[in-house]
């Protein structure tokens, strides 16, 4: 059975959690697989378009922000044996930024691209994968 891909998603990495992900040896390729777990519900839901990951064999989480589930945005990255999860007030925070990110037009988005801000990482690319 197939299960969902990104393939019909904008996925992004912002330039903070690029430079996080690449000191930790976390590839694009392990994040567009792991945003195809997100949306087969293997991640957790903390509201607010804010969703936790696991990656890198369970030693990172990654906080992943959407509202219009067009596109996904790689915003933050721990290490699981530094923190054990974010505090109420990051939540906040967080849900804020994904509000903020659900009114970005393509032109917004193109603009944050160009300006490196985000890096899209799977858009265009095939992550279909049999189960």
């Amino acid at each position: 059975m197939k299960e969902k891909s990104c393939h019909a998603f904008r996925v992004f990495k912002t330039r903070w959690f690029s430079k996080a992900a690449k000191k930790e040896s976390i590839s694009d390729s392990e994040l567009c697989l792991a945003i195809t777990q997100v949306l087969n519900g293997q991640a957790e839901n903390l509201g607010g378009g804010v969703f936790k990951k696991r990656l890198n064999k369970n030693m990172h989480r990654a906080l992943l922000l959407t509202q219009s589930k067009n596109h996904w945005v790689y915003a933050y990255l721990f290490a699981k044996n530094q923190r054990q999860n974010i505090d109420d007030l990051e939540l906040i925070e967080f849900r804020k930024l994904a509000d903020l990110y659900s009114l970005m037009s393509d032109k917004d988005i193109a603009k944050a691209v160009m300006n490196k801000e985000w890096i899209e990482i799977c858009h265009d690319k095939e992550t279909e994968i049999q189960k």
